[in-house]
């Protein structure tokens, strides 16, 4: 994101030190790491966010994922097993296939979940802005917005929407871990302050978006988002619950850019604060 400098600054906004995530295999099968009968452990967590996001349409059919960071190991996002197809229904006796074995064999059970092709791309969230959570929604308003203008804009900005205040400015950490610009975040943006968001284009495979990614984070430090061109939007936050708030303002502010296109006005004028 981009703006101008410095706002407010929050004393309590401060980064832990950090260390190496663990991101070998034993943080996909760790029992303890995916399941648990605490609400607020991550693995239930994730599913009720997914839940309400789904009821937004951010998560409808195989789209989207949330992964959040539990210590020092990063949960990987895990797709869903595929599910048995159902059984075949009654059948007129004329119709049914004779059973040619009266003990049927026991069904092979499920492959075991493997990561999701999201994985590389929340890995960048945490090792260049040390991130607690990463959140990828197919939200349309995102999809929207990175088509205005004919599609072709690299940078999706507003200006002066009250909910542009709840952006933090750089997120938790504005630099790459282990850098001198790796600290806390500065704040947030002002509400009549101009907030970018840079696009890149999409690829048939998520993975392959990683570069591309990346590229933006670093020309973006202040950013704690980015669109990708008929796809969605990866947000970041310090904690599931900032990530949650960034990624639900961000979406009002796409939807809001795309209603006022649609009624001709320009989402990012330049517009002064009112003195009296």
């Amino acid at each position: 994101m981009c703006g101008d400098n410095a706002s407010c600054q929050h004393e309590d906004n401060v980064i832990p030190p950090f260390k190496e995530p663990v991101t070998d295999e034993h943080t996909v099968t760790d029992n303890a790491l995916v399941t648990s009968d605490d609400p607020m452990h991550p693995a239930n967590i994730i599913v009720e966010l997914c839940r309400l996001f789904y009821t937004l349409g951010w998560v409808t059919g195989t789209g989207g994922g949330i992964s959040m960071r539990e210590g020092q190991h990063l949960p990987r996002p895990l797709r869903r097993p595929k599910r048995a197809p159902p059984p075949l229904p009654n059948l007129h006796p004329l119709l049914q296939i004779p059973n040619l074995h009266p003990h049927p064999p026991t069904p092979p059970p499920p492959p075991p979940p493997r990561p999701s092709a999201c994985t590389p791309l929340f890995l960048q969230a945490y090792l260049r802005r040390r991130a607690g959570a990463c959140i990828h929604t197919h939200s349309m308003h995102a999809v929207l917005a990175t088509l205005l203008n004919g599609g072709t804009q690299k940078v999706w900005k507003i200006r002066a929407a009250e909910m542009i205040k709840a952006i933090p400015r750089g997120g938790p950490g504005v630099g790459e871990v282990g850098t001198e610009e790796g600290k806390a975040g500065r704040g947030y943006f002002g509400c009549f302050e101009e907030l970018c968001v840079p696009i890149i284009e999409n690829r048939s495979r998520e993975e392959d978006l990683r570069e591309e990614l990346e590229r933006a984070m670093r020309e973006y430090p202040e950013c704690c988002a980015v669109l990708v061109r008929r796809h969605g939007v990866y947000v970041w936050g310090e904690t599931v619950w900032k990530a949650k708030t960034q990624c639900e303002s961000l979406d009002y502010l796409f939807q809001l850019s795309v209603e006022m296109t649609r009624m001709g006005l320009d989402p990012n004028a330049d517009v002064k604060e009112i003195v009296y």
